[in-house]
């Protein structure tokens, strides 16, 4: 990612520097503000980066989200930033950026601080065009069973645990966030069904059966029945403590227990990729897999599916490049 105290904009380019740093009005009267409550606080932390990026390319001035006069922004400004983030960024990361763009000046638009006609023009750019293939990696199941034997060859709590989170963040494809925030009444053990809250508190099912079901079972069976989140934080001594987990105590884990069975480095999303392109090599509908997922738009679904790869590699297979081996190896 490029250095942004490194990005010299052209003079034509610095549209926006008319725009003053006023004092802090209440947040609630805040563009950016407003639109940063309305996300998830992994989301939140992403779209502030962001926000801030574009603030500074539209004052050229250290500055933030906050301070920036988003009702100003207008058509030419927002081509200005496409042109810039175009250079700076991967398609998929800047017209991310764009989308929190327009989100601002929208909310900018309903506090009344710039007119319907503005705001519809700055929403008329175009994205920046381009495709870059998905990030992250998709797991075997080697690996899958690899990092679970490494949790159950631990004797204390935080193996159990830890082998009930993997377990559930592979079949059921959670998200951090989601996975803190399930609650032991979340679980219904009848049904084996795990009420899920994803982004936008939108709610669905996930469905806990086999391997990851008798995982979660051996922790609860730990843990006690006493209300509050499902999965505990527990120290080095296995004292176990009833409050949630944190986004980076998952991924702590996840690393400890990648490292002991020496299973190659994953992220926490890594898991939920694994989930989506195992259901689809199974032959699992893809509309279905992306409610699982709890995607909004089915084509989001697609960018896990590594089928495609898969099959260009084995049709890359068909040919037969005629050459011999003549240099020996070392």
């Amino acid at each position: 990612m490029t250095n942004l105290e490194r990005i010299e904009l052209h003079p034509s380019e610095r549209t926006l520097i008319e725009l003053e740093l006023k004092r802090l009005p209440p947040l609630g009267s805040v563009p950016a503000a407003v639109y940063l409550a309305s996300l998830s606080h992994s989301g939140r932390r992403t779209q502030r980066n962001a926000l801030d990026t574009m603030a500074y390319l539209l004052i050229g001035a250290k500055t933030d989200a906050l301070m920036c006069n988003w009702g100003q922004v207008r058509y030419q400004h927002d081509a200005a930033i496409r042109t810039k983030l175009a250079e700076n960024y991967a398609p998929a990361t800047a017209n991310k950026m764009l989308s929190a763009l327009r989100r601002v000046v929208k909310e900018a638009w309903k506090l009344g601080y710039t007119s319907a006609e503005d705001y519809h023009k700055v929403a008329s750019v175009e994205n920046v065009a381009g495709v870059t293939l998905p990030s992250g990696r998709e797991l075997s199941t080697g690996e899958i069973a690899a990092l679970l034997s490494s949790c159950q060859s631990d004797p204390t709590p935080a193996g159990v645990r830890d082998a009930a989170l993997i377990a559930v963040l592979y079949s059921c494809g959670l998200r951090r966030e989601e996975i803190i925030n399930l609650n032991l009444s979340d679980n219904d053990p009848e049904t084996q069904q795990l009420l899920v809250r994803g982004k936008g508190n939108k709610q669905r099912y996930a469905y806990l059966v086999e391997g990851e079901l008798e995982a979660l079972l051996d922790w609860l069976l730990i843990r006690g029945s006493d209300t509050g989140p499902l999965l505990w934080p527990v120290n080095k001594g296995g004292k176990m403590f009833n409050r949630r987990l944190t986004t980076q105590a998952i991924y702590n884990v996840l690393v400890k227990r990648g490292k002991d069975s020496q299973v190659k480095r994953f992220s926490p999303h890594d898991l939920r990729r694994t989930f989506v392109s195992h259901l689809l090599e199974e032959g699992a509908d893809i509309a279905i897999v992306s409610k699982m997922a709890g995607h909004a738009n089915v084509q989001t679904t697609i960018r896990y599916d590594r089928r495609p790869e898969d099959a260009k590699k084995n049709t890359a297979n068909l040919l037969h490049v005629p050459y011999i081996k003549s240099v020996p190896p070392k």
